[in-house]
């Protein structure tokens, strides 16, 4: 099961919305969705949460580049909604190489809709994915992006690599808006 909100902050405190994440196809058409609840170009942060595999956090500062931090690239990988944060610069690939996401379409684990595949998990440090033509690219088990994009706001990187299955509600809660976010839950 998902779960996607848009944290925006004002003058006033955090201001909490959810999200449809169904007519978002790319990255900059989420940063787009993230910049339309925040006119005045304030902080947006954009939660997202697969129940007990991962989470990501998409941080959106005015006109600048999203900064990204996703808790565990290969389950993301295996998600529609993460395949959105996975980007080639996110994970070190040239943007010309073969898109190794594209790949994972034809074998998605069906986590995606909260069902758990205790088959396919591997304890090996990358998810090997065959692309084109037979070459193998990894996504790594783990966190990938920027851990430090909640520095500023009291959620320091150790703090961010060690949240627990309930992500989006402690950072909400550190942030000071787990009620603002709760109205939306």
């Amino acid at each position: 099961m998902y779960f996607a909100a848009l944290l925006a902050r004002t003058e006033d405190g955090w201001e909490a919305s959810d999200t449809e994440l169904d007519d978002v196809e790319t990255l900059s058409d989420l940063a787009d969705l993230a910049r339309e609840a925040s006119p005045d170009e304030d902080t947006v942060l954009v939660l997202i949460e697969q129940e007990g595999s991962w989470f990501g956090v998409v941080r959106i500062d005015g006109e600048e580049d999203p900064r990204i931090y996703v808790s565990d690239a290969a389950a993301a990988a295996r998600s529609s909604y993460g395949e959105i944060l996975l980007t080639d610069e996110l994970l070190g690939r040239d943007p010309g190489d073969e898109d190794v996401l594209d790949a994972l379409d034809l074998d998605l684990d069906g986590t995606e809709d909260g069902e758990t595949d205790d088959e396919n998990q591997d304890d090996d440090q990358e998810a090997q994915v065959v692309v084109g033509g037979g070459s193998a690219e990894a996504v790594p088990h783990g966190p990938v992006g920027d851990p430090g994009i909640l520095d500023d706001l009291g959620v320091a990187e150790k703090e961010l690599r060690a949240l627990s299955e309930d992500a989006v509600n402690e950072i909400a809660e550190a942030l000071g808006a787990s009620e603002v976010l709760e109205t939306v839950r």
